[in-house]
């Protein structure tokens, strides 16, 4: 009997509707984008999955369930990663779908497909672009196809329907996602043997906001993840996930929800989705913390004399995360520093590809007057005009050309690219050595805090008012009332118009 064969790809971005910068195909490609072969050896053990962000991750999970099954052929096909931002253009959308489906087609005999898909993509003028990805899978390969997710997808009765089985994250700063690139593999390849046959229940809460910090190791939300792990481990699901939403992604259906596959047991999927709902919505007061001003912030950083002493105080913009879609133009935090603490020694990225192309050709050591922001995402970053020293010029991957400018002691490494802040080394590739500074600045919501807990003595906060501010989703048009912009009594109504199912 020929061995099986299953085809791997992804396709990944999250979206930011309130971010007017678009995601065209040239940030697919710029920041990663690998076909056949070298998407196979990156995938391997040793191999290095997504250069400059993730060594191993779900292709590689996947690759290593073929591994072990050994009577099962891995079929590389594409891998498509861009930084979260604006809605992708038409162009760029289709053509990954073009790509996706001609690779498919020439693989030749299929029997099945891992896909991995972030579940919170937006596309110009096209409603749930990810589900017409699944069918296109399907369709191309005349296989079923099996889905992994971030935990932050909003999940759609399409998608449902149109895989085999979809599974999240279940970890919050996201860590599993070898686990579960490996864990969807598995399900799969017991599913085409025969050896299981699974079937999905879903649930869909009218909720944006809830669980707190929604952190896994923390309560509100530490019961819900637990519950999960239990059901899992105990095998009464194959796979079982709460998703959390990305509540920048403007679809009208925006909102949690749960998702469980298990053995051939219909009725058990829907009791422990139900249960799982539940759970969920009993969370749903349980707000985000509320985040410090920018002077507030400066305040307690430049009295945490011990905490600069001995490593570092991070500020987190929390308006502008780059990892969540924001532009990473906000000059909001430069004010405030230049204005309230120009003496500490603070690292602040900015993404200004025109103040790159002013300062590229000057020689480092040069005074410049330049303007930093106000033009990429004008309603969300005032300009700045500063006068500085540019120190550094380099050129990096994903971040493209780089600059950095020294005004007293605010030293602001401007990109070409998206300014990722998830790891220190942003600053040490943009030349400065983050030990040595008084204040480190960060637009990321969760995943620095655990590259950066070496030298982050403390870590505040910011709103600086921006396209990732959590009130920013009330002015989304929904497809009805949605907690907490409005008041909402029961989660099931809305559950059931979107599952296209009769109210009990």
């Amino acid at each position: 009997m020929p061995p099986l064969r299953i085809a791997y790809a992804r396709v990944n971005q999250e979206t930011n509707c309130f971010c007017p910068v678009p995601t065209t195909l040239e940030d697919f490609e710029r920041t990663h984008f690998l076909t056949g072969d070298a998407l196979h050896r990156a995938c391997a053990p040793g191999g290095f999955e997504v250069p400059g962000m993730f060594r191993r991750v779900e292709l590689a999970g996947f690759r290593a369930a073929v591994d072990e099954a050994r009577d099962v052929e891995a079929v590389p096909v594409l891998s498509a990663w861009a930084v979260a931002s604006g809605p992708l253009d038409r162009p760029c959308f289709d053509t990954l779908v073009a790509r996706l489906r001609d690779g498919l087609r020439a693989a030749g005999r299929l029997d099945g497909v891992y896909l991995a898909l972030h579940g919170a993509m937006g596309v110009e003028g096209l409603r749930d672009p990810e589900a017409r990805l699944i069918e296109a899978a399907a369709e191309a390969a005349g296989a079923p196809v099996m889905v992994t997710h971030d935990l932050h997808a909003n999940l759609t009765e399409a998608r449902v329907r149109a895989a085999l089985a979809v599974i999240s994250y279940k970890t919050n700063p996201h860590r599993d996602h070898f686990a579960r690139g490996r864990q969807a593999g598995r399900v799969l390849i017991r599913a085409l043997r025969g050896e299981v046959r699974p079937v999905t229940a879903w649930r869909s809460l009218p909720m944006y906001l809830g669980g707190g910090t929604t952190l896994d190791v923390l309560p509100p939300m530490l019961a819900v993840y637990a519950r999960l792990h239990l059901e899992e481990g105990r095998g009464r699901a194959l796979a079982a996930s709460v998703n959390m939403c990305h509540p920048f992604n403007d679809d009208p259906g925006l909102g949690w929800s749960t998702c469980v596959t298990t053995d051939g047991d219909p009725d058990g999927a829907e009791r422990l989705a139900d249960a799982l709902a539940e759970m969920c919505w009993q969370r749903r007061h349980a707000m985000p913390p509320t985040f410090a001003t920018a002077s507030e912030a400066i305040a307690e950083a430049r009295g945490a004399r011990l905490a600069r002493r001995l490593g570092a105080v991070v500020l987190a913009d929390a308006s502008d995360v780059v990892t969540a879609g924001a532009s990473g133009e906000n000059t909001a935090l430069i004010d405030a520093l230049l204005r309230e603490a120009p003496t500490l020694r603070s690292y602040v990225p900015l993404r200004d590809p025109a103040t790159v192309e002013v300062c590229w050709p000057r020689a480092c050591g040069e005074t410049l007057d330049v303007v930093l922001g106000g033009r990429l995402d004008p309603a969300h970053s005032r300009p700045l005009p500063v006068r500085a020293r540019l120190l550094h010029k380099r050129e990096n991957p994903g971040f493209r050309r780089t600059v950095v400018l020294a005004v007293e002691g605010v030293h602001v490494v401007v990109t070409e690219g998206p300014a990722v802040t998830i790891k220190p080394d942003f600053f040490t590739q943009a030349g400065l050595d983050p030990w040595k500074a008084d204040v480190l600045v960060v637009k990321n919501f969760f995943p620095f805090r655990l590259f950066f807990a070496p030298l982050a003595r403390k870590t505040i906060y910011v709103k600086t008012h921006g396209a990732t501010d959590f009130d920013a989703a009330a002015r989304i048009t929904f497809d009805g009332p949605m907690h907490p912009r409005d008041a909402v009594a029961d989660w099931r109504p809305a559950d059931a118009r979107r599952r296209g199912r009769p109210l009990a």
